[in-house]
């Protein structure tokens, strides 16, 4: 590869430059006045460049510092729109190479609060005011996946174990990122009696969060789940039916039927209705004997009785004969509900599910804290 030769004319320029650069020597006096200017302008912000540099290199400057100055007002214009001052609300966020618009307001701090766009690093979830910042941070930023235990990996698809108290602030800024989402979302703050399963996408990049659930360390009422949220991004792709199949895998591990906590969002209630429904199906697909147990179901798939009576009823296959509930079992229209959603998965991304060989987790870890 040939050495790259100036032009004529940058030749010209350069020693013109270079000419006007040499003729601006500053002597002692010069110097002397510029301190006299600067005492008696002592509050003044502008640089006192006169008589230390050359014209050129002075309009240079100057002419940056112009240009910086409107890129910076117009970051300020664009990111500081107030709204009114009795209700703020973030209406952007943008996070990793997504731009997402928000739902619900949010109890940010109130200088970002009173932002329309809040710019979040997608791997430790630190909040900013504006792109120069985030673009600054993602270049030093060393996180790559959440602050916790891999629990469990299959392909590029993992769940991180992160306990609120260990990494506060992590998960504070997970709740907060989740309120823009969630409608009946009241944890924010007081993250410590909590634990997080993140559910991540891998790639060159890094670990990348598509949706949460968090459960409490010790709940008296055997909730396995106090809220879930899958990132608008990843919506509808199926990661909202794993993240309850796997909180129903943690369940099973412990040996509990488990229930989320009320009450669920709109999409959360079509999520689990949804897993409860194809749940159910299966169950009776595979059942071959004539007397079926709600019991014996909740054991077995650790989901709460209640709620599977509640879905049998919703299908119009639970009914009360002779004081005692009796299952409606049509095997054809289980078979046709089963065929279908076996056509539909073939080569669907959205029809993965969890696979138990993949967990490392044991419970009781955190049976102290």
């Amino acid at each position: 590869m040939y050495p790259l030769v100036p032009t004529r004319e940058q030749r010209e320029k350069q020693e013109r430059v270079e000419e006007v650069r040499s003729s601006a020597s500053v002597s002692a006096s010069t110097l002397m006045m510029c301190r006299e200017h600067a005492e008696a302008h002592g509050k003044n912000r502008e640089p006192l460049l006169d008589g230390i540099c050359s014209t050129y290199d002075h309009k240079l400057f100057t002419d940056a510092q112009a240009v910086a100055c409107e890129d910076e007002s117009f970051e300020l214009t664009q990111h500081y729109q107030l709204l009114d001052a009795h209700e703020y609300k973030i209406k952007q966020i943008v996070i990793g190479r997504f731009e997402l618009d928000t739902w619900y307001s949010s109890p940010y701090p109130e200088e970002y609060a009173r932002l329309c766009k809040l710019y979040l690093c997608e791997f430790c979830l630190k909040y900013m005011k504006t792109p120069t910042i985030a673009r600054r941070h993602s270049t030093k930023c060393v996180w790559r996946y959440p602050p916790g235990n891999e629990i469990y990996r299959s392909g590029t698809l993992s769940v991180f174990e992160v306990d609120g108290k260990k990494s506060k602030v992590f998960c504070q800024n997970l709740c907060l990122l989740a309120k823009l989402f969630l409608d009946h979302k009241t944890l924010y703050y007081d993250v410590e009696p909590f634990l997080f399963y993140v559910m991540t996408e891998a790639d060159s990049q890094g670990c990348h969060i598509v949706g949460y659930f968090s459960k409490e360390k010790h709940s008296i009422l055997n909730y396995n789940v106090s809220c879930i949220l899958t990132m608008p991004q990843y919506m509808r792709q199926g990661y909202g039916k794993l993240l309850i199949d796997f909180s129903y895998l943690l369940s099973k591990t412990e040996n509990k039927t488990g229930s989320p906590e009320r009450p669920l969002s709109d999409l959360g209630l079509i999520s689990y209705r949804s897993y409860w429904k194809d749940l159910l199906m299966e169950y009776l697909h595979k059942y071959s004997d004539s007397e079926i147990y709600i019991k014996d179901l909740s054991q077995e798939t650790s989901v709460h009785a209640n709620d599977l009576i509640s879905t049998l009823q919703s299908l119009g296959m639970l009914k009360y004969w002779k004081g005692k509930h009796v299952i409606l079992r049509n095997a054809q229209i289980v078979s046709d509900y089963i065929q279908q959603k076996r056509k539909k998965s073939q080569g669907s991304k959205s029809m993965r599910k969890i696979d138990p060989f993949h967990l490392r987790w044991v419970p009781g870890t955190y049976a102290n804290s």
